[in-house]
């Protein structure tokens, strides 16, 4: 009977040591979002632009082993670089990003969970 105490104690102390390491060496994801501004300012209330494409998506997913083991995570700079493709956007053009959204979702399956990054953005061209 003691012995089955003793067992018990060691198996949950285990399991408690256990937990703890699993919490402190998991992957942690902070959103960045659109934060990074710049000091450009544009008015945008002229007719001094034209819109090249509306609700232009690009997206980056990532794999997670157990909804807690970081396989591949999602990327916002590859979200961008799929938007920028997708979009039509070329370099050296006086063209931008406006009215931009981000969403971010997570499919939770038995063994594993797939995370999604979503970028849509409206891409215009400057005229003036």
């Amino acid at each position: 009977m003691i012995i089955m105490k003793i067992t018990g104690m060691r198996v949950f102390v285990f399991s408690c040591v256990f937990g703890i390491l699993i919490a402190l060496f998991s992957g942690c994801e902070s959103p960045s979002g659109f934060a990074n501004k710049t000091g450009t300012q544009v008015d945008l209330a002229r007719k001094n632009y034209k819109v090249i494409k509306s609700n232009a998506v690009g997206r980056s997913y990532g794999f997670w082993l157990l909804g807690i083991i970081p396989i591949t995570t999602t990327s916002y700079t590859g979200a961008i670089s799929d938007l920028c493709e997708k979009s039509g956007l070329q370099e050296g053009k006086p063209q931008a990003f406006v009215n931009s959204a981000e969403e971010r979702s997570v499919t939770y399956l038995l063994l594993f969970s797939i995370t999604k990054l979503t970028v849509r953005a409206d891409v215009i061209e400057f005229t003036e």
